[in-house]
């Protein structure tokens, strides 16, 4: 089994980095990712928003792996995310749902709120694998490299997403309440936010995603 562990910390405040987050799907960053649906969502009796979204990812076997074992290269992945507007933390852990004999990755994220109006992230992951065939070793280091560079990436997915939401109308919209609000108004807004990473919510954040594009690839001059 491999472990990594890694904290960053944003510039921005919880709000907009929690935003940030939910909304990151698509981005850039994240072309691998095919799908991203709410599954479920519902408020604990503390008042914590629980959601969970599955995502269909794609991705490529090393050349090195025996043919013919798997026949797609895509997974499943479960998102299980809790938001307390109380102790401003984001607690989220996802997990792939097939291919787990070959490898599985058990991935844990967690925003908190920090001094000076910014969060901190702390990442921690588990890759283990079941293949045996003397590859073992091999596809569980694959995986924790793969992992790290895909850790790098979905950082900058979400750092773009904060840049876009400077700049766009979206932030006030989807916060529905300034940074120093009553807690308790935090939820339905975040919840909002989550929506839009479902494809049924994906018209929501189109005009976003335009947006965004336009600022990856500004119009050149003629």
């Amino acid at each position: 089994m491999k472990f990594f562990a890694q904290s960053f910390s944003y510039d921005d405040p919880w709000s907009i980095v929690t935003l940030a987050f939910f909304l990151r799907y698509p981005n850039p960053y994240a072309a691998h990712v095919i799908s991203c649906d709410v599954v479920s969502r519902s408020v604990s009796p503390e008042g914590s928003l629980l959601t969970t979204r599955l995502i269909l990812k794609r991705g490529a076997m090393p050349r090195w792996f025996p043919k013919g074992i798997i026949s797609r290269a895509e997974t499943w992945v479960v998102e299980e995310s809790e938001v307390d507007p109380v102790g401003r933390t984001v607690k989220c852990k996802t997990r792939n749902l097939d291919h787990v004999k070959v490898m599985q990755v058990e991935e844990s994220v967690v925003f908190r709120s920090a001094p000076e109006g910014k969060t901190l992230q702390l990442t921690e992951a588990r890759i283990l694998s079941g293949f045996g065939w003397g590859l073992t070793k091999r596809i569980e280091t694959h995986g924790l490299n793969r992992f790290k560079a895909n850790v790098q990436r979905s950082r900058e997915g979400v750092s773009l997403i904060v840049q876009l939401l400077r700049q766009s109308r979206l932030q006030p919209m989807a916060l529905g309440v300034p940074e120093d609000a009553p807690v308790h108004s935090l939820p339905a807004s975040i919840a909002i936010a989550a929506d839009s990473g479902s494809d049924s919510a994906m018209p929501r954040a189109q005009n976003s995603w335009s947006r965004l594009k336009a600022w990856v690839r500004p119009p050149r001059n003629n």
